[in-house]
């Protein structure tokens, strides 16, 4: 079995998580999610690394810098989903398989926070499920990768 290399990228405010407004995003920390996430990929035979920014451009570098290790992405653009198109630019640009994640169902959220620009160019995305979004967006990447990789 491959053992598959996963960037995980956090966007901006989500260094806040645990403070900021609990209600929507939850009580967990990054740090706790984070590890939440190393367990399961653990378990699943996947590595992990971990990226979180504030800053746009040191997302896009993110992106380009997994090209050169990374199989996968699963990517919190945060309130940058709504509005990078230099992040949809970079997704679209590395070429690699991208699933979308976020804690809160943003579809059910205010009017601008219902469109993505990051979507079109994932091969999936996950909401509405606080942290247990990251895990099915981990799921469902590894299990895309071993199916793409099967079909191979």
């Amino acid at each position: 079995m491959k053992t598959y290399k996963v960037l995980v990228l956090h966007g901006p405010n989500l260094n806040l998580l645990g403070v900021r407004e609990p209600e929507i995003y939850g009580a967990m920390t990054l740090s706790e999610l984070n590890a939440r996430l190393e367990e399961i990929a653990s378990a699943l035979g996947a590595v992990l690394r971990f990226f979180q920014s504030n800053c746009e451009g040191e997302l896009v570098d993110a992106l380009h810098e997994a090209r050169t290790w990374a199989d996968g992405v699963i990517f919190n653009p945060a309130a940058y989903t709504h509005t990078s198109v230099a992040l949809r630019d970079a997704v679209s640009a590395v070429g690699l398989p991208v699933v979308e994640v976020h804690l809160s169902n943003i579809h059910a959220r205010e009017e601008f926070r219902r469109r993505s620009l990051i979507a079109p160019v994932c091969i999936g995305n996950v909401s509405g499920f606080g942290w247990q979004s990251y895990a099915l967006a981990l799921r469902g990447l590894l299990g895309y990768l071993a199916d793409r990789d099967a079909a191979a």
